[in-house]
């Protein structure tokens, strides 16, 4: 029997299930333990204290999936759904684990964007009592800050970052928000990374597959873009993306736990970029492009920084990588087939 260690969670919506699998630390090979059985699974979020996985279900009636994380074998047990506000395209806890936030893409309303927050019990599952703020069109993500005092949210459609002042006490956001920071238009804000320093915010683009870099202040929220860079290669048009749209489907983006290296999946050009951040500054230096699984939706770093677990959501499989911790460079170690579908990965180490 297992007794603690590396394990990683894949949902798989075209196949309604979670896996979960075991990293051997030295190798970074993967152990399949159990397949849960769900609804249209998609994104997932892991309690501050690791003992529990929630997981948006993104089919109607629309509800969040509650597990419980078993510390010794990694399984996850269901504890039950709790009905969802809308279809949650993203989901994130506060830094206490008590409240639950979710990027909603009402289906009835196309491209409006709401922020739900609901209260999560003492035993671990999401109550079905959510508040609401209607932010710019596409919420595609939302998350807090490192002091748990500010909520932000990342708007496609509305090519910006929104603000809300939260107070992790009552659970309430401000519903006077604060100013949006603006990207330029087109470029379709979708995910966002902070810098385990807490002094920068990352974001990568979904129809250019640009990254912004932000510096941070914490006391009041405010972000002030200092960069933006391309994760496309060199030479990469977006109608080559199936031979269809017009979009470059930059997609997710996670940093090392030391914050040295920057990683990017890119959909389109089914490739990962690989960015050395300036610690002193926050600036990004572009160092390599590597080959993906079609497509690279969702990906994964281990809690050490040495694997890269990325997920190709048509080819329905999950690549291995081993990091250099020197260059940033990925190699391949080892390809696992899944369920088709996989496009979100949670890292957890448990003791």
């Amino acid at each position: 029997m297992s007794t603690g260690g590396t394990f990683v969670y894949v949902s798989q919506h075209a196949s309604r299930q979670i896996s979960v699998l075991q990293m051997e630390p030295e190798t970074g090979a993967l152990t399949h333990i159990q397949d849960v059985p769900t609804g249209r699974v998609q994104p997932m979020a892991v309690s501050p204290d690791q003992r529990f996985l929630y997981a948006s279900l993104r089919e109607e009636p629309f509800s969040i999936a509650n597990f419980a994380i078993d510390r010794a074998t990694g399984r996850l047990s269901h504890l039950g759904d709790t009905p969802g506000y809308e279809s949650m395209v993203n989901i994130a806890l506060d830094r206490t684990g008590r409240y639950l936030f979710g990027a909603n893409n009402p289906s009835k309303v196309l491209r409006t964007g709401i922020i739900s927050v609901a209260p999560v019990g003492p035993q671990g599952f999401v109550q079905a009592s959510y508040d609401i703020v209607r932010t710019p069109p596409k919420l595609h993500s939302v998350q807090p800050d490192p002091t748990n005092r500010f909520i932000l949210g990342a708007s496609c459609d509305g090519n910006a970052i929104v603000r809300y002042a939260f107070d992790p006490i009552t659970g309430t956001l401000d519903l006077d928000p604060l100013s949006p920071i603006l990207v330029e238009p087109g470029r379709g804000p979708r995910h966002m990374r902070f810098h385990p320093n807490n002094r920068y915010l990352y974001v990568v683009n979904e129809y250019d597959a640009s990254v912004c870099a932000f510096r941070y202040n914490p006391h009041s929220g405010m972000l002030a873009e200092i960069q933006v860079i391309d994760a496309k290669p060199e030479g990469y048009e977006p109608g080559d993306r199936r031979g269809k749209g017009i979009s470059a489907a930059g997609a997710d983006l996670h940093l090392t736990p030391d914050g040295r290296w920057l990683y990017v999946s890119v959909r389109g050009s089914l490739t990962m970029a690989v960015f050395a951040v300036d610690h002193s500054c926050g600036l990004l230096k572009a160092a390599g492009h590597f080959p993906m699984p079609a497509e690279p939706r969702g990906f994964g770093i281990d809690p050490s920084g040495r694997f890269l677990f990325a997920a190709g959501d048509v080819s329905s499989n999950l690549i291995a990588h081993r990091i250099n911790p020197v260059t940033g460079a990925l190699t391949q170690i080892a390809e696992y087939a899944l369920g088709d579908g996989p496009n979100w990965v949670e890292c957890v180490r448990l003791p």
